[in-house]
């Protein structure tokens, strides 16, 4: 099986599980997400957020896009933190659709605005399926 097979057959199972909203046709490998994830643990540091805030923003950007810039849904949610509209994202960069750093700044503030911390956003989201 090729890793780009691979790759879908692991996002459509993770889709089909309620364990995402990302499509499988967005699905990226894991080398993507590690390297997303490298991109965000200094910015969370930054906002004067620990170890235990980033675990809390590791599984709700997993549950919501696996860490995919690229991810969307039919609602038309996308990138790595699916905002909605994606559009929301232009007002931290124009290369919101494709910057991975873009859409990690607008998914940070977003959540410091709207529920203070991570692991708030992360309880919202166990609670309520969205956050």
């Amino acid at each position: 099986m090729s890793r780009r097979t691979s790759a879908l057959l692991v996002a459509a199972t993770f889709v089909v599980a309620g364990a995402g909203t990302a499509t499988a046709a967005y699905a990226e490998s894991g080398s993507s997400s590690s390297r997303n994830k490298s991109i965000a643990r200094p910015m969370v540091a930054d906002k004067g957020w620990g170890k235990a805030q980033f675990g809390c923003l590791e599984r709700l950007w997993t549950r919501e896009s696996g860490w995919n810039h690229r991810a969307g849904n039919g609602s038309g949610a996308y990138g790595i933190p699916q905002a909605l509209p994606g559009r929301k994202m232009a007002s931290a960069g124009r290369d919101w659709r494709t910057n991975p750093r873009t859409q990690i700044e607008w998914g940070l503030s977003y959540i410091k605005k709207r529920y203070g911390a991570p692991c708030a956003a992360w309880s919202h989201f166990q609670s309520r399926g969205w956050y």
